[in-house]
């Protein structure tokens, strides 16, 4: 899909998904926007694919980043792949041609719902050659917060025990994988349906969520990645399966004065989190997923046209992996 040009004052634009104000999923339009032009040491990419994440819907109804964004209009996403087709005066790790793939400027607006983004060159990374535009789309956020929280924040080793709420969802699945690979012994928690899936993938205890509390199955758990939040207690849920001096890193809440107190009266720790970009990390997940110790899944994918019916699929908390937006083809 090449862009227009803007009567007003000739400058490309762009097809893109846009918000006018906060409210359900039928306030995203499809609208034509600003072309953005790299600045120094930045890539003008061509968008191919754009990942959706809670984060998204969030944002769309006020909350989420919203207190960063401002006020709309804004054009959503974070999760982008595609090709690089301009380079900022100082790029030297990018080429026009490269295939990438990136979590561009989070928490701030990065505009990935449109045919083209700009951003620093070093927040990309060429994209893994053994996957589609679309699964590398449904990598950058959800790999790079399961990995920041494991390694990062965590700092998880070899022989912990590693428990994982909301197992199946897109950062889920890939921090079940990556404990895994670190050596960790992995317990998440899912749905039935998922049970054997996420056995394939690392985790050698999955606890049906539906059925029973995970916290009356499970205990001596050296971490927590909590994915779930403040829904039904998880976080004052998952201290009790802490060991003394266990780490709860809650993703989606952040740490209440409740789950702060909490974990002080019992001789536990828990840390909010936010995931940053980070290439460099993002070229080390290519690495694994490239030599297939690392499995990307996507649930289903659908054209710019649907955001918002992408929104409500991901807003049901029940996907597996990732939804993405398919926002232009290898031959526009």
């Amino acid at each position: 899909m090449t862009s227009s040009t803007n009567n007003i004052d000739n400058r490309p634009t762009m097809r893109a998904v846009t918000q006018r104000t906060f409210g359900g999923p039928e306030v995203l339009e499809v609208s034509e926007a600003p072309r953005p032009v790299p600045q120094p040491t930045e890539v003008l990419v061509r968008v191919r694919a754009a990942g959706v994440n809670p984060v998204d819907w969030k944002t769309r109804e006020g909350t989420g980043m919203a207190h960063v964004l401002g006020e709309p209009p804004f054009v959503l996403g974070w999760d982008v792949a595609g090709v690089v087709e301009e380079l900022g005066w100082g790029v030297s790790t990018l080429a026009v041609g490269d295939e990438v793939y990136g979590m561009p400027w989070f928490p701030r607006a990065a505009g990935g719902y449109g045919e083209y983004v700009t951003a620093p060159a070093r927040q990309f990374s060429r994209k893994p050659a053994s996957v589609t535009m679309e699964q590398a789309a449904a990598v950058p956020l959800a790999a790079l917060t399961a990995w920041q929280a494991l390694f990062d924040t965590a700092q998880v080793t070899a022989g912990q025990r590693v428990l994982i709420t909301a197992a199946a969802g897109g950062v889920g699945h890939f921090a079940v994988q990556f404990a895994r690979l670190r050596g960790a012994h992995v317990i998440a928690t899912a749905g039935e349906r998922n049970r054997e899936w996420l056995t394939e993938l690392g985790a050698e205890t999955v606890i049906d969520y539906t059925r029973t509390r995970f916290e009356d199955q499970v205990g001596d758990v050296d971490v927590v990645i909590d994915l779930v939040g403040d829904h039904d207690d998880t976080g004052l849920r998952s201290l009790r399966t802490l060991r003394p001096g266990g780490l709860l890193v809650a993703v989606p809440g952040g740490v209440s004065p409740q789950l702060q107190a909490a974990a002080d009266q019992q001789g536990k720790r828990v840390t909010a989190f936010l995931v940053e970009p980070d290439g460099g990390a993002l070229t080390r997940i290519a690495a694994h997923i490239d030599a297939g110790e690392v499995h990307v899944e996507v649930d289903q994918v659908l054209p710019l046209e649907a955001a918002a019916k992408a929104h409500e699929a991901v807003a049901t908390g029940h996907t597996r992996g990732k939804v993405v937006l398919q926002v232009s083809d290898a031959t526009a």
